[in-house]
């Protein structure tokens, strides 16, 4: 798995561990059923979300089935506990007015704005997640063909295209502000820091939500609302959705869907607000 992903199961287990230790239980062999539900009643005071909760279940439910791998404990009580029904929340989309506010949001008086520029551009033109744009290499990058090379979960690597605008904005950022930033210290990766040093994700999050408060955008904004955008106006604009699945890097058709949901709301809203009698 991506180190995301073992980083996210590791902080569950650890939360775990915080309830466990606070509950006053000494052994895995004292879990059990009624344990189980005071963590997630504990995890419900917290008020994180279903899907949140979903996951530290899951996380908690492989930890004990490789406990009865290993022959610690004989058997595990908590795969008997079910995780909590999932809503499907329509995914929060900016218009294309919007995302174009947001891709001209940097200016001279930021430290590197055609660097933040060039990331924020390629997310929108590319429907990529914040972890593949921050992984992705020069050797990755094929301006005068106008796609990129990105690897995504699971290790997939998937090519996507790159339109005119984004190849714009990462060349100006190679050639102006790139050099400086790497010339006390080299670096393979196309987004990197004054240090050289790569972008992380969680810089990219914090980048996209500065520029995001700077133009007033209401409500969360996070790097995964340009991809939310990306597909849902890519649909807009006539694409397929099994293209779209192959361009997202989704696994099943299903995760792809939702997004067909999003612009049929959105048809809706244009008509309840456009119809003499909406």
């Amino acid at each position: 798995m991506s180190a995301n992903t073992v980083a996210a199961y590791e902080n569950d287990l650890q939360q775990f561990v915080s309830f466990v230790d606070g509950d006053g239980l000494i052994s895995v062999l004292d879990v059990d059923l009624t344990t189980m539900s005071g963590f997630v009643e504990w995890l419900h005071e917290r008020q994180l979300k279903a899907s949140t909760i979903a996951r530290r279940l899951v996380a908690v439910k492989m930890f004990f089935r490789f406990l009865v791998l290993e022959g610690v404990v004989t058997e595990s009580a908590v795969d008997l506990f079910s995780s909590p029904k999932l809503w499907r929340y329509l995914p929060t989309v900016l218009s294309p007015e919007m995302v174009d506010r947001l891709l001209d949001a940097p200016c001279w008086e930021d430290s590197f704005p055609l660097r933040d520029r060039a990331v924020l551009t390629v997310l929108y033109a590319t429907g990529c997640r914040a972890s593949e744009v921050s992984g992705l290499r020069l050797a990755d990058i094929r301006l005068e063909e106008r796609y990129c090379r990105c690897l995504g979960k699971g290790n997939k690597e998937r090519i996507v295209s790159l339109n005119p605008i984004a190849v714009k904005a990462i060349e100006q950022y190679l050639s102006r502000e790139r050099p400086k930033m790497t010339r006390f210290r080299e670096s393979e990766y196309l987004f990197v820091s004054r240090t050289g040093r790569a972008l992380t994700r969680i810089n990219i999050w914090h980048l996209v939500k500065k520029y995001a408060t700077r133009i007033g955008c209401q409500g969360k904004v996070s790097p995964h609302t340009l991809r939310h955008s990306f597909a849902t106006h890519m649909l807009a604009g006539g694409a397929e959705i099994r293209a779209l699945q192959e361009i997202l890097g989704h696994a099943s058709i299903r995760t792809t869907q939702v997004y067909t949901q999003v612009e049929h709301s959105r048809l809706k809203s244009i008509h309840a607000k456009c119809h003499p009698r909406g």
